[in-house]
C-alpha cells in the first residue's frame, strides 16, 4: 500500500513537465509580436518556430535511452534549469534572430528531456509499487494531459502578458522562469524509478543503451510511425498558420487572438485525451483511426477558414485541429507503452516524439510553399495524406492485433 506522498511524486513529474512544455510553447503566440514589432518574415518567423526541434530531437534520442541507463533523476532534473536559461536568452534577444534560435535551441533540449526522460519517470510513478491506486494506462494519459496543459497555459499567459502587460518581449519569460524554478526545486525530492540499473551499467556498452529493439516491431511501423508527424503537424497548423492568416482581420489585438487559438485548439486537445481512455481499446487502433478521423474533417475545415477568413470558422478549425493532435499524442504514447520493454520505454518514447515534432516543419514548409500553390490547395492535400496514412493504420492493425498474430503462429506451426 503507498502512502499519499509516494503517491504524490507523479504529480510533481507532471509539475515539471507542465512548466517546461510552458517554456516551449510560451514562443508561439509572440511569433506574431515578432512579425509586426521586430520586422521578421514570415519564414524567418516560422523557422525560429522550427528551431527548438534542433533541440528536441537530440536530446530525445540521447536523453531516453541514456536515462534508461543511468536513471530518469540524472536527465531530467537538469531539465527545468536548462528551461530557464532559454527563457533567459528569449527575454534579452528580441531584436537579435540569432539569440532567439539559441533561446530557441535550450527551450528544445529542456522540453525534449522532460517528452523522453520525464514521460518515462511519470510514467512509472504512475505504477505499482510508486502509485498502487493508477488505473491501466494512466501514466501515458498523465504525460499526455500535463504536457497539453503547459503548452496551453503557457501559450495562452505569454500572448495575454504580451499583448497587455509590460514589457512585452519580456514579462511573459520571466513568469516562466520563476514558475519552473519552484517546480525544479520539488523536484530534486522525487525518487527514482530506475532501481536496478547499476549492474546494467557495469555489463553493456554505453553504445548498446541507443538501441531501441522495440522500434522494429510491425506495430511501431504500421500505426505509430504513420500517425506521429501528425502530432505537432495538426498543433502547429491551429496556433502557427491559421493566427498568422488572420493577423489583419485581428489587428486589434493580434498577440491576444494568436494565443486564443493556442488556448483554443490545446484546450480541446486536453479535454479529448480526459476520454482517451474511453476510446482506446488495447489491441486495437481505436485511438489512432480516431485522431486521423478528426483530421479528416479538421483539414478541410482549416481550407475553408483559409479561404473565408471567417473567425468562427477559423476557431471551429482550430478546434478540431486540437482534437486530432490530443488524441494523436495520447493514442501513440499508448502504443509506445504496449509496445516497448521496460529497458527501452524511454527509448521509444524518444523516437515517437522525435517523429512527431517533424510535423513542426510543416509551418515552414507551407509558408515557402504558399509562393506557388495557396493555403487551402495545401490543407487539402493534407487531407488526401491524411486519408492515406489512416489506411496504413487499418491494415496495419489487422495485421499485428493479438488475434491475427495468434493465427499466423498457429498457422506457422502447423
Amino acid at each position: 500500500m503507498t502512502n499519499p506522498t509516494q503517491r504524490r511524486h507523479w504529480l510533481v513529474v507532471a509539475l515539471a513537465m507542465f512548466t517546461v512544455a510552458w517554456g516551449g510553447n510560451e514562443f508561439t503566440p509572440l511569433l506574431t509580436m515578432y512579425r509586426l514589432d521586430y520586422g521578421f518574415s514570415d519564414v524567418v518567423v516560422d523557422a525560429m518556430l522550427f528551431a527548438y526541434v534542433l533541440g528536441i530531437i537530440p536530446a530525445l534520442l540521447l536523453g531516453g535511452p541514456l536515462s534508461d541507463r543511468f536513471g530518469r533523476r540524472a536527465l531530467m532534473v537538469p531539465a527545468p534549469v536548462i528551461a530557464i536559461a532559454g527563457s533567459v536568452i528569449l527575454a534579452v534577444g528580441a531584436d537579435h534572430a540569432a539569440l532567439l534560435i539559441g533561446g530557441r535551441l535550450l527551450s528544445g533540449v529542456s522540453l525534449g528531456l522532460a517528452m523522453a526522460v520525464g514521460g518515462s519517470w511519470l510514467t512509472e510513478l504512475s505504477t505499482a509499487p510508486w502509485d498502487t491506486r493508477a488505473s491501466t494506462g494512466a501514466g501515458p494519459r498523465r504525460v499526455a494531459m500535463a504536457l497539453t496543459a503547459g503548452f496551453g497555459v503557457g501559450a495562452g499567459v505569454a500572448g495575454i502578458l504580451a499583448e497587455w502587460g509590460p514589457w512585452p518581449s519580456v514579462f511573459p519569460y520571466v513568469v516562466h522562469s520563476a514558475l519552473t524554478l519552484v517546480a525544479f526545486v520539488l523536484l530534486l525530492r522525487v525518487p527514482e524509478t530506475r532501481v536496478n540499473i547499476s549492474a546494467k551499467a557495469r555489463t553493456t556498452r554505453l553504445v548498446d543503451d541507443l538501441k531501441i529493439p522495440s522500434a522494429g516491431k510491425k506495430r511501431f511501423w504500421f500505426l505509430i510511425v504513420p500517425v506521429a508527424p501528425w502530432v505537432f503537424g495538426a498543433a502547429a497548423s491551429a496556433y502557427a498558420i491559421l493566427p498568422s492568416l488572420m493577423t489583419e482581420r485581428a489587428a486589434s489585438a493580434p498577440i491576444a487572438f494568436s494565443a486564443f487559438l493556442c488556448l483554443v485548439a490545446l484546450g480541446f486537445g486536453f479535454g479529448i485525451q480526459a476520454f482517451g481512455r474511453r476510446i482506446d481499446k488495447p489491441g486495437s487502433a481505436r485511438a489512432i483511426v480516431t485522431a486521423f478521423g478528426l483530421l479528416i474533417v479538421a483539414l478541410p475545415l482549416a481550407a475553408l477558414a483559409a479561404c473565408t477568413l471567417s473567425f468562427p470558422i477559423v476557431v471551429i478549425a482550430a478546434a478540431f485541429l486540437g482534437m486530432a493532435y490530443g488524441m494523436a499524442l495520447v493514442g501513440g504514447l499508448l502504443e509506445v507503452q504496449r509496445i516497448a520493454t521496460p529497458d527501452d520505454l524511454a527509448g521509444l518514447n524518444a523516437v515517437f516524439y522525435s517523429l512527431s515534432y517533424m510535423g513542426f516543419a510543416v509551418p515552414m514548409m507551407m509558408a515557402v510553399g504558399v509562393t506557388w500553390v495557396s493555403y487551402p490547395v495545401m490543407f487539402l492535400a493534407g487531407t488526401l495524406a491524411a486519408l492515406f496514412c489512416l489506411l496504413l493504420v487499418v491494415v496495419g492493425a489487422r495485421g499485428t492485433s493479438p488475434r491475427a498474430v495468434k493465427a499466423n503462429q498457429a498457422v506457422a506451426s502447423s
